[in-house]
């Protein structure tokens, strides 16, 4: 299928929130300095080339080379700016000559804006880089009217080289920001007109990831999709994840064994310890660094007081494409090597419904603080998450801990209509939540993918129950 058939145009989904806070930045009458970090393909440069229309900009994209040729590259980028041709001509050795060069020749009468982008490549090259554009802005930059923008994909390096207490431009940033995938409310934006259940299949693949979403077409099905921009070697989903470690981390083979372990259904850390054949102390070094490159997170029951100490965590793949890929590609790609593809197509088919379900329970999640909005609940809730004990467990609690109501929900993502054994049994659970048990308003809600039968309908009349079809 062709380009015709893909994604509609939507470069800008879900970016308000963002593009107004560089314009506020932007405006601030005194010199400004913004880091900007994110894991790779979710939008950083597009909103940067977005915010920069109609600025005065120098805009620099750092990558691999040696620095002569990087700083080279920069004074081309400056000498067009300024429209310098003598500048082009010149030969400088230090960044520092360069930008003392431009400093003294462009004019600030508006602001400029300067963006470092792929800024860890120059930390790379340079491990002094970050030093000597900390002399920069203490002796010159701050004193302009520029807008410095420090943009990059390796978050770890990103934050050791800007935001950490032991980096020299610690201090010196005027503000940050953290861009993230979108959000399932906005991937219809994405995706119009689809119908809500392939959306969803979509999503649970794709994530927020823009560039992810612009490789999968509409048009065509969730298997040839899956077919033809994942598990076909030319395709650069079929490494990305592989790739992405690679640039983060320098010693993989134990990242990529956790990972399996937990896109595989198991969760808690002293049985993917046992599972890989790592002490359980020494794995927690890895969750963290996963958890810092924001693939993993750690979950602990909604109810808990101290979830940094709870016993209770769970471990859970994050990002939708690290989870899809770990659980289907990466233990089968001897397989997709020999291309075998529909083998491992087949082992997606039977399984996809239980890998999406997981998906859906999380996409309900994040529903509450929406519906709380549109005055779908009953209350605000100030709390919601998932819960669970060692024996029970419920997808959604809610509660605010002022009016003492709380809610208790369910998510089925069943092809089946949901039937009332299903609010009887969240009725058996939720005695043993352990939330001012004595003194509470308890309501119930259930979503479900086709909807609900109507004995289970009748019941939700007469009972605080809610219930929502759907995606």
């Amino acid at each position: 299928m062709g380009n015709s058939e893909k994604i509609i145009e939507s470069r800008f989904v879900n970016r308000d929130n963002e593009q107004a806070y560089l314009e506020r930045e932007y405006l601030k009458k005194k010199a400004g300095f913004l880091v900007l970090y994110g894991r790779r393909r979710v939008g950083k440069t597009t909103l940067i080339q977005e915010f920069i229309k109609g600025k005065k900009a120098i805009y620099f994209m750092a990558d691999k080379q040696v620095e002569k040729d990087l700083i080279r590259r920069l004074q081309q980028t400056m000498a067009r700016s300024l429209k310098d041709t003598l500048m082009e001509k010149l030969n400088f050795n230090s960044w520092e000559d360069l930008f003392e060069y431009w400093l003294e020749r462009e004019e600030f009468s508006k602001k400029v804006v300067v963006v470092f982008d792929e800024f860890q490549y120059l930390a790379k090259v340079n491990h002094a880089f970050p030093s000597i554009l900390q002399r920069l802005w203490d002796e010159k930059i701050k004193k302009r009217n520029i807008f410095l923008i420090l943009c990059g994909s390796l978050i770890n390096m990103m934050y050791a080289t800007t935001l950490s207490y032991d980096s020299p431009l610690y201090g010196r940033r005027t503000g940050q920001m953290k861009l993230d995938p979108v959000t399932f409310d906005n991937y219809e934006k994405f995706i119009p007109d689809m119908d809500p259940v392939k959306r969803l299949e979509f999503y649970s693949i794709t994530g927020g990831v823009p560039k992810y979403i612009e490789t999968f077409a509409p048009k065509s099905s969730l298997l040839e999709n899956i077919s033809r921009n994942i598990l076909s070697k030319n395709s650069y989903l079929y490494n990305e994840p592989r790739f992405i470690l690679n640039e983060e981390i320098t010693e993989t083979i134990n990242y990529f064994s956790i990972l399996k372990t937990i896109a595989e259904g198991e969760h808690k850390i002293g049985n993917i310890a046992s599972k890989i054949g790592i002490k359980a102390n020494i794995l927690t070094k890895y969750l963290d660094m996963l958890i810092n490159l924001d693939i993993l997170e750690r979950q602990v029951p909604v109810t808990e007081n101290n979830p940094e100490k709870s016993k209770m965590g769970l471990y859970f793949i994050k990002d939708n494409y690290f989870r899809f890929w770990f659980r289907y590609l990466f233990p089968n790609q001897s397989y997709l090597e020999i291309q075998e593809e529909d083998y491992v197509l087949e082992i997606i088919k039977k399984d996809f419904a239980n890998f999406v379900a997981l998906v859906f329970e999380r996409a309900c999640l994040d529903k509450i603080p929406v519906l709380a909005k549109e005055g779908k609940l009953p209350f605000k809730p100030d709390k919601w998450g998932k819960w669970w004990t060692r024996k029970e467990e419920i997808d959604i609690v809610a509660y605010n801990d002022q009016t003492k109501e709380i809610i208790f929900a369910e998510c089925k993502w069943s092809i089946k209509l949901v039937g009332l054994n299903v609010l009887r049994s969240l009725e058996n659970k939720i005695k043993k939540v352990n939330w001012n048990i004595d003194d509470r308003t308890e309501y119930y809600a259930i979503f479900a993918r086709r909807g609900f039968t109507e004995g289970l309908k009748r019941a939700a009349r007469k009972e605080n129950v809610m219930l929502f079809k759907g995606v």
